[in-house]
Formats: structure tokens, sequence, C-alpha cells
């Protein structure tokens, strides 16, 4: 359902209303609307002030002339982000620049709204900073913890899609540890072969196809465990050239050793197991970051105390 606050509108600025912001004169005279539509308008100019185009922090004369567009919005984005979301995700930037922001995003928290979402990531970053152009450079899936890329500028934003295109000599380099079912066997392998889209059960999921969209991704031994006490299992390093919908978790699937605790691509049976031993989520965690830029930037995400702790149990047990 849409809300249509006003028609095109303007506004004369009168001697009383001199000297505020223009975003907070917005906030209150757009009362209901989002902190965060109100400063998409104004960064897209849809706000003019006297035919032209003002920053957040200008300060109103009286004469002037405001031009107010129709302001149309979601009912939904009027749903602010949950103050504990909100928290967890300021806790999470590991890195930040003036044109980059990066955070260890926590498993279970979507990158965007959709599909019944209400919020993600993005929308709770526009939130959290409302006067700052904010866009996703990549996404993960909502059960994959670790390395997610924001760019503040459209330049950058631009310049890292082009990074990570598989077929440039130079492109951004992630790795994941992901712990999957069973003791693999054989060292480094590369799995390039094709992903494509299909409907079961009512759901979509992702399946290897030679004819579909091209992925490659290299498996690395990182640590076996194999005794009585705990179900066989290995830790393994993943990078990536491509970024195929659920591209790792069907090319382990593939391989034979599915991702531990993966309720769509995994081993049912292996995940009752690993859920007593306290994994309740996906352990697959997008561990690093390379950006090849002028200065070349490596960022790297801590796995969560949750799966550090499995690691642990193992070990004890090895």
């Amino acid at each position: 359902m849409q809300i249509n606050k006003n028609s095109a509108s303007q506004i004369t600025i009168s001697d009383s209303q001199t000297g505020q912001r223009i975003d907070n004169f917005l906030l209150k005279h757009l009362k209901g609307v989002p902190r965060s539509h109100i400063y998409r308008l104004l960064r897209s100019g849809q706000v003019r002030i006297n035919s032209g185009r003002k920053k957040p922090h200008y300060k109103l004369q009286a004469g002037d002339i405001l031009r107010l567009p129709p302001v149309h919005i979601n009912e939904d984005e009027n749903s602010p982000v949950p103050d504990s979301v909100l928290r967890k995700l300021e806790n999470a930037i590991i890195y930040e620049d003036d044109d980059i922001l990066a955070i260890n995003k926590p498993s279970g928290i979507a990158v965007h709204k959709g599909s019944g979402l209400r919020f993600g990531v993005i929308e709770a970053f526009r939130q959290i900073r409302p006067e700052q152009t904010l866009e996703l450079v990549h996404r993960l899936d909502r059960e994959t913890s670790g390395c997610l890329l924001l760019a503040k500028n459209r330049q950058l934003l631009a310049l890292l899609h082009e990074l990570l295109r598989h077929e440039k000599t130079t492109h951004i380099e992630k790795t994941y540890l992901a712990l999957v079912d069973g003791c693999w066997q054989g060292g480094k392998r590369t799995i390039d072969t094709g992903i494509s889209k299909i409907k079961r059960g009512g759901e979509h999921i992702m399946q290897i196809d030679e004819n579909g969209d091209r992925a490659i991704s290299h498996f690395e031994v990182v640590e076996v465990f194999d005794n009585a006490d705990t179900p066989p299992c290995s830790l393994m390093k993943i990078r990536i050239e491509t970024g195929r919908t659920h591209q790792i978790r069907v090319h382990a699937l593939y391989s034979g050793h599915p991702i531990t605790g993966d309720s769509k691509y995994g081993n049912k049976t292996a995940n009752q197991q690993f859920r007593k031993l306290g994994l309740k989520r996906l352990f697959l965690h997008a561990q690093q970051l390379y950006l090849p830029l002028a200065t070349p930037i490596t960022i790297e995400a801590a796995l969560s105390d949750e799966l550090e702790a499995l690691l642990s149990l193992l070990r004890q047990n090895q």
C-alpha cells in the first residue's frame, strides 16, 4: 500500500522560519516520513530551494521558495529497525574510511529487505546515518556471517563492481571459512561448473548445471576432525572468483561435503548431530576481502563466539 504524503507544493519561507536547517524543517513538515527518505529527497534534488539543490545543513532564509515533490513511501518504510539490531550492526563495523564501510555481518540478518523481511543491513545503516549515501557493494546469504562491504559514493561503487567481475585480471578476492560434513580427501580442489535456479517443493534452490552461470570456487583443507565422539568434518578455506547465489553451498554439496548447519543443501542427519554440539546456524563465514585499489586494502572478520566454541570442542576431542 502506498502513502501519498502530499501533492507537489511550494512553500515560501517566512521570517519566523528563517535560520532553520532544511533537513530539520522537512522532518517537522513531513511528519511520519522516515529520516532516511527525507535525506534521499535532498540528495536526489527532488527538494529544491529557489530552483536549486541544497545540502541538508543549508539554513533557510526569509523569502526562499521551497519546492516539495509528492512523497510516495511504502508503509513498511515507517517501521524503524529495532534499536537492538542497530546497536549490533554499529558494533559490527570492522573497517571504515572516507569511501568504504565494512562490517562483520552477523548470521541471521539479511543484507536488504524483501520477501517478507522489513529491513536488512542497508536499511539499518541508512537509518543510523541518514545524511550519508550508502550502497551495498555485494551480498551475503542471510545465514552467512562475515565481511560485508558498503560504499559511500557511487564512483567507488562502480569501481568495486568492476573489480568484482571474475574475468578481470585484477579483481576483488573473497575468502571464506566453512565447516563441511565428512573428512575431505585429495587436498586442494577447484570446482568450475555452472549453477542455475530451479523450483522445488515451493521454494527456489540452486543446482549444478553445465549450461548455467559459470561459478568458480577453490577449496583448501585447513583442518580435519575425525574422532569417535563427534561427527567427522573438515574446516575448509574457500576462495571464490564468482559470486553466484548459494555458490559455495552448492559447490560444497557437489564435492560430496555439504556445509554443516545448511538447512537447504546440507545433510539432515549430520546437521542434527552438530545441533546437539551447539551449532544452530550455517557454518559459512566470509573471512577476508582483498580490495586491489590504488592503496590495496585487506579486511578480515573474526569468527563468531558460537563458531569458535564449536571448533574448540572439535579440537578437544581430537
